[in-house]
């Protein structure tokens, strides 16, 4: 075998190390038999909380023993594939087997990187939040492009989004938009999103010149079920209003919306879907999020750093960029990650600055750092 394959070959064995390390692959059959046992328990169904989150947690698993079980054989059949073609001195059958493995390499780094979201929080729902920043009825037409863009990535993974509450621009676009992303280490992933975000292109709304938009994104975790999160009623107010949301006249007309204040920190959560009732559950439950992550930034002084970074959404302060004119760039500010790609960005596909966020946060560099080394 040639040494640039079996380096291929050494990669993804030490990234079949990692993946067996942190599922705990001896004992992980013996786990999911105990689960399986579990959910066969009538009883189980009584509490649907618990029993929604056994699901998950068996699904997770599972994932994680097959992912592991089909990097192992394929791992084995292309390293058999490229012996066979030796011996029988075909180069084509060789060519293709390392190409095969060069694919499975990147594939397991891949899922290595997925095997260090191990924080407190990664595994959790997420809400994500998105608010237009500096620049007008452009920035409101910006933020519904990161809409987009959000709800696409999340519904290429196989997440469920559920849309918690959305302002309309005064004339185009919106002025925020929240959202609930359940799925398997929804928050671990999203979590690297939040920051400011710029937009620079030509204005779609007949100026035919070069503007500069900018938005937030917020990210946060959804409190699991077995985390407590005492907020006293004496800590909110809790105000109802008449919600603005599209729909026609006869939709949304009667004062159903709610928005929470946390008087301690000043923190707002509103929600507008049709229930009151709902919706004060909804908001809540985005409240105790929210202080959740306040305490998940005291705990890590480096993603409180990163969120007093993030400022206001304008000039100075963002994360990303994405230029569409006079050239087509996204370039991630803290990694210094780019691709010309912009379509393919602003379809949803972020898995590439997901993944570097993730691995230059596991190295220890910080955002100082990698700035400077661009």
């Amino acid at each position: 075998m040639r040494a640039e394959a079996q380096s291929t070959v050494e990669a993804i064995r030490k990234s079949l190390d990692l993946l067996g390390q942190r599922m705990g692959l001896e004992t992980a059959p013996h786990r999911l038999e105990e689960m399986n046992a579990m959910i066969e328990d009538g009883d189980l169904w009584s509490d649907p909380a618990r029993a929604q989150k056994l699901m998950r947690d068996r699904q997770m698993l599972v994932d994680k023993i097959e992912t592991y079980r089909k990097i192992d054989k394929d791992l084995r059949d292309g390293v058999e594939l490229i012996e066979l073609g030796e011996m029988e001195g075909d180069d084509e059958i060789v060519a293709e087997a390392e190409a095969g493995l060069k694919t499975l390499k990147d594939f397991a780094a891949g899922k290595e990187l997925e095997a260090l979201l191990n924080g407190e929080a990664d595994g959790n729902d997420t809400f994500l939040e998105i608010n237009a920043g500096a620049g007008g009825t452009e920035a409101c037409d910006w933020a519904q492009m990161l809409q987009r863009m959000y709800v696409r990535w999340a519904e290429q993974h196989g997440y469920d989004v559920e849309l918690q509450s959305e302002e309309a621009g005064a004339e185009a676009g919106i002025k925020s938009v929240a959202y609930k992303i359940s799925g398997p280490n929804a928050y671990g992933w999203l979590k690297s999103e939040s920051g400011v975000h710029r937009l620079v292109r030509i204005s779609p709304f007949g100026k035919g010149t070069r503007e500069t938009s900018f938005a937030s994104v917020w990210v946060y975790p959804v409190v699991d079920d077995n985390i407590e999160i005492n907020v006293p009623d004496s800590e909110i107010r809790i105000d109802t209003y008449r919600s603005s949301g599209a729909g026609g006249q006869h939709v949304n007309t009667t004062d159903s919306a709610v928005r929470i204040t946390h008087l301690p920190t000043g923190i707002v959560v509103t929600s507008s879907m049709k229930s009151q009732h709902q919706n004060r559950e909804t908001a809540m439950n985005a409240l105790k999020a929210r202080l959740y992550q306040l305490e998940l930034d005291r705990r890590n002084a480096e993603i409180n750093a990163q969120h007093e970074a993030k400022g206001s959404a304008g000039w100075g302060n963002q994360i990303r960029s994405y230029v569409l004119q006079p050239y087509q760039m996204v370039k991630d500010l803290r990694t210094g990650h780019e691709t010309s790609d912009t379509q393919g960005v602003l379809d949803g596909d972020l898995d590439a600055f997901m993944a570097a966020t993730l691995a230059m946060n596991v190295a220890g560099k910080s955002r100082a750092d990698a700035t400077a080394e661009d």
